[in-house]
């Protein structure tokens, strides 16, 4: 079964691809998600049972002024279903659509230590080449690692590192 912030998330990116406003309702679902996460007073009024559905809509309409109709519509749908506490939900499911529909793929190269801003495009490169997306390279640094590289491409982890090696010898050596 479908979850439910997918089924709205997918719903929201079938109806702006078809208006040509993808780029337009992700930036602003985005934006409304920010204000509802870093104003906790904001969403506790619109995540609270206590306020009518026609009291949200209204503290809508001042919260979102110069929204696009197709997020307006959208954000007065989830007041109306009672479902705007599915929005951070909503909003994930709609990045990863809208990642799809664009052919980005993030990828995370974790080392011990700073890489070399070549050494990260020439791994950034060779994915993009192998998979045919544009990747969205990003690095971390985590001493943990010891040596090696941890590298996390969409759902997908190639751990090469040297902290991965010594796991791998301990297990083996508890084994014998």
């Amino acid at each position: 079964m479908e979850e439910i912030a997918t089924v709205y998330a997918r719903s929201m990116f079938e109806v702006a691809l078809e208006h040509g406003k993808l780029d337009k309702v992700r930036e602003q679902i985005g934006e409304v998600a920010d204000t509802f996460d870093e104003n906790r007073g904001l969403a506790t009024f619109f995540f609270s049972p206590y306020f009518s559905t026609e009291e949200k809509k209204d503290g809508l309409h001042k919260a979102v002024t110069d929204g696009d109709p197709i997020v307006v519509n959208f954000l007065e749908l989830l007041v109306e279903k009672h479902r705007f506490t599915e929005l951070f939900r909503i909003r994930r499911a709609f990045e990863a659509l809208w990642e799809q529909e664009n052919k980005l793929l993030p990828v995370e190269i974790t080392s011990a230590i700073e890489l070399d801003k070549q050494i990260v495009k020439s791994i950034g490169d060779k994915i993009a080449e192998q998979t045919g997306r544009e990747v969205q390279l990003s690095t971390t640094v985590d001493p943990d690692v010891l040596g090696g590289l941890v590298v996390r491409v969409g759902n997908t982890v190639l751990d090469a590192s040297v902290q991965r090696r010594l796991e791998r010898l301990r297990k083996e050596l508890a084994r014998a």
